[in-house]
């Protein structure tokens, strides 16, 4: 059974945290599925992963392509991931269900804590994962390094 880890960016944007994250959960062998809900916000993430250094370039593809199977990360606003992902993170409040928490690895949910939106958004995954019985933590940047402020 997997875990729900919820990231709270209040110091780097997305297009910053968001590469470290796949960096990690590459560096432990998983596939991974990147779901949000607007196309055109995928492209600029999309975009955003291919003007990486060179040293830290993270294979990857925009879902719709030839080679969806084969991406070790796919760009995707679906719940229907053809690369087979052992993790999905989810941006912009894209939804996740407790039945992918509990049959995958890892599910992070990053979210902009200067939007109260994304804020309220992400309180209410937290209690309807964890009250589903998912393993959740809660990750905050706000003294600059991330650190684990709850976990249930």
């Amino acid at each position: 059974m997997g875990a729900a880890y919820f990231y709270h960016l209040t110091r780097r944007p997305l297009q910053e945290t968001l590469p470290v994250l796949l960096q990690k959960a590459r560096g432990a062998g998983w596939r991974i599925a990147v779901r949000g809900q607007d196309l055109d916000r995928m492209r600029w993430l999309d975009d955003s992963l291919w003007q990486g250094s060179d040293d830290s370039f993270l294979a990857h593809g925009l879902a719709g392509g030839p080679h969806d199977a084969l991406q070790p990360i796919l760009l995707t606003t679906t719940a229907e991931s053809a690369n087979r992902p052992e993790c999905i993170m989810t941006v912009d409040a894209a939804e996740v269900t407790p039945e992918e928490v509990q049959a995958l690895e890892r599910v992070c949910i990053l979210f902009d804590g200067n939007d109260q939106d994304a804020v309220q958004q992400a309180r209410g995954q937290w209690k309807a994962l964890t009250g589903a019985g998912c393993a959740a933590q809660y990750w905050s940047e706000e003294t600059g390094r991330w650190e684990k402020k709850a976990e249930a």
